[in-house]
């Protein structure tokens, strides 16, 4: 669906949407000019002195198109340089006067435009979706007072405590300068040198090397606030608040074997999930919720609540669920929207306000600096996708791209223009931004808190709240990452630092390495966080689930059409791949139309898998090698298989384990074996919904963590 299409599925209307109409170009109607509106009769030829002759310097369209092709580009993000945007709105369910005076979040079911951008961290534009980083998730808020940035990540932590030190993790983790690798990933030198020199970095050293690092999808993947901010009430009270974003669909990963494929199937996996689902008009829809904390509290906890490095966990704060954001549409142009949005963690609007958390405030500089030099001046936030839907009245003028001309005089106070602007508390104070006052006092120096030196309990914590197999897949990055250091020193001093979060986890990486086992740090908690699991953070229904049939001449087009069926009910999206595309006829001649071929697929495209019956088509595709490797990775990765009649045999020329093929307790292990199509469609909903079967044989090696 190109973008000048109306797109019958996309959300309604709203006040930001109908905004940016004004700027919208329909250049379908229009007449080519150039930019100062002379029409053009020829875009195909420049002007010359003959047919074969020199090009003339007076062909000033020529000059004007080149020139602005050679300007396309505009500096990217030193960091979050790859992302993908949605526009949508955001509704609360309740008034939080109690506890802040923010406009949005008064009045329950009134809707707030909203634009989301997701991002990696590391990698530049050009590189792939699916690696391991941290994800960024950032919500502009286009609020009756003004816009409000929620400037966060899909971790709640960061990996420094202080601003002062973001350059150097910076240089640290992007390609190394000497031969500009790796590109969007981590496991390399410089990174894991400042990492293991830097122990305040691994507790979330611990969430990167968790399955968090490679979401299934930007609409399964929630995100945080990290730091601690404080809400505002109309009387000037303060309460410290922690922000969550939680997705409605659940939580859910990939594996890393997995993400390393999508790499290559599909470099833009997330990116285009996104795209897709709100094109068909399944919505992304995310929960926010709130920790709060009572300010007479602030020191209620064996860790400071200004520590970015920090959680409060849910089992001590429970999140308390406030509204709900849906993203409805789609950008109609990337750069000018996704790519010249700008984020602010200092936008923030009457009601909610910052506290001294030293990342926050290095935070709340430099993303007014970064902005300075993308967008080529001081009035990005005239650019359409930034402009708030409020009343905008400044005395700033002129500079790179103003788009605005202002009468009267740009000073105040002033009599010649009647004193406008005004200060807006002169009158009615309602909506002002008023800076939450709090007493400040203290010698000026260049030390960190002693409440800050605590870098591994809640690392500990972490570990703690995992699974068998997610320590497992944590085991494994650590062993993937490190192993790509050239420094055995490093190597060394990181394993070390480990020994500290917890023994099983430190002497495992060392074995992976090859190295000793460090003796174990005493002490070490063991308190736990059933919150952090993704175990316990899945979702309901099997919606936007993407789910592949195998299917070939002879296949069993009854049993495929009321499997379908049965899942489409539900939500899901299935998909028919044979070797080639067209269609394969049933053994009763009946036709089944295929979706994709099946050598521009792979499972790792798909979260389910079915294989019909059909002696005939069964055979066809265990004589196909693609079709063999779908099943085996769709078994590896823990992926709900359903197989029908005849089906059963891929299993067996995929080499699942004996344990399954003899089918006592495969159903257990998301591996349904039926002999009719009704047989198996409710029993495969369930395993779909239950997203991965982690705990089959051959997929975890508890010797790894004992």
């Amino acid at each position: 669906m190109t973008s000048g299409t109306p797109n019958p599925r996309r959300g309604e209307h709203d006040e930001k949407d109908r905004q940016l109409d004004r700027f919208r170009a329909a250049p379908e109607s229009d007449a080519l000019t150039t930019d100062q509106g002379v029409r053009v009769d020829d875009t195909d030829n420049a002007l010359r002195a003959g047919e074969r002759g020199p090009t003339l310097l007076e062909d000033f369209h020529n000059r004007e198109k080149i020139t602005h092709f050679d300007h396309e580009r505009i500096p990217e993000r030193v960091v979050h340089a790859r992302g993908s945007g949605a526009y949508g709105y955001f509704e609360p369910y309740e008034s939080l006067a109690e506890y802040t005076c923010a406009d949005f979040l008064q009045e329950p079911g009134r809707r707030t435009p909203v634009f989301v951008r997701f991002s990696t961290v590391q990698g530049p534009r050009g590189s792939a979706d699916t690696v391991r980083d941290v994800r960024g998730f950032a919500t502009k808020f286009y609020t009756r007072q003004g816009n409000y940035d929620l400037v966060g990540n899909n971790f709640p932590v960061f990996f420094i405590q202080d601003a002062i030190k973001f350059p150097d993790f910076v240089h640290a983790v992007k390609m190394e300068p000497d031969n500009e690798m790796p590109t969007g990933a981590s496991a390399h030198n410089t990174f894991w040198d400042f990492c293991s020199l830097q122990p305040e970095s691994t507790h979330m050293l611990m969430w990167l090397m968790s399955d968090r690092a490679i979401p299934r999808s930007f609409r399964m993947m929630q995100g945080f606030g990290v730091h601690t901010f404080r809400f505002v009430d109309a009387e000037g009270r303060g309460t410290f608040v922690k922000f969550h974003w939680k997705p409605r669909l659940g939580v859910n990963s990939l594996v890393w074997d997995e993400a390393q494929i999508a790499a290559g199937r599909d470099p833009d996996f997330n990116r285009r999930d996104l795209w897709e689902a709100i094109e068909s008009g399944n919505f992304p829809e995310y929960e926010l919720g709130v920790q709060l904390v009572a300010e007479k509290d602030e020191d209620a906890f064996d860790f400071d609540l200004l520590d970015a490095t920090k959680i409060i966990p849910e089992e001590q704060v429970p999140v308390r669920p406030i509204g709900l954001m849906v993203l409805d549409r789609n950008p109609q142009n990337f750069f000018a929207e996704t790519e010249q949005v700008a984020f602010h963690t200092a936008n923030v609007v009457p009601g909610i306000d910052f506290t001294n958390d030293p990342l926050l405030q290095g935070r709340n500089f430099s993303y007014l600096d970064t902005q300075l030099i993308r967008l080529g001046g001081p009035n990005f936030a005239q650019l359409p996708v930034n402009r708030p839907i409020a009343d905008v009245n400044t005395n700033h003028r002129d500079g790179y791209g103003q788009q605005v001309i202002q009468p009267g005089d740009s000073y105040f106070p002033n009599s010649l223009s009647g004193g406008c602007p005004a200060h807006a508390g002169a009158g009615d104070a309602t909506g002002v931004f008023r800076h939450y006052q709090e007493r400040v006092a203290g010698e000026k120096v260049r030390v960190r808190s002693e409440s800050f030196k605590d870098h591994y309990s809640q690392a500990t914590l972490f570990w703690n709240s995992m699974s068998d197999w997610e320590k497992a897949h944590v085991v494994e990055a650590f062993r993937f990452e490190l192993g790509k250091v050239d420094s055995t020193e490093v190597r060394e001093r990181m394993v070390g630092n480990l020994a500290h979060v917890h023994g099983d986890l430190s002497a495992a990486v060392a074995a992976g390495l090859g190295l000793p086992a460090p003796q174990p740090a005493s002490g070490i908690r063991t308190q736990a966080s059933p919150a952090l699991s993704q175990e316990n953070l899945g979702g309901h229904g099997i919606r936007t689930r993407k789910v592949a049939v195998l299917a070939a001449d002879g296949t069993d087009v009854e049993d495929v059409e009321t499997v379908r069926g049965r899942l489409t009910e539900e939500g899901a999206l299935v998909e028919v791949l044979a070797a080639g595309e067209g269609s394969v006829h049933g053994a009763d001649s009946e036709v089944l139309e295929v979706d994709r071929a099946l050598p521009t697929m792979a499972s790792v495209l798909y979260d389910a898998l079915l294989v019909p019956g059909g002696k005939q088509a069964v055979q066809t595709l265990m004589d196909d090698p693609a079709a063999v490797r779908f099943v085996e990775e769709s078994y590896r990765h823990g992926k709900p298989i359903a197989v029908e009649g005849d089906g059963a045999q891929m299993l067996a020329a995929a080499r699942l384990p004996a344990e399954v093929l003899n089918g006592g307790s495969a159903a257990e292990q998301g591996v349904i074996i039926g002999d009719g199509a009704e047989g198996i469609a409710d029993t495969f909903v369930g395993a779909i919904e239950h997203h991965r079967f982690m705990h089959r044989p051959g997929l975890l090696n508890p010797g790894a963590i004992d």
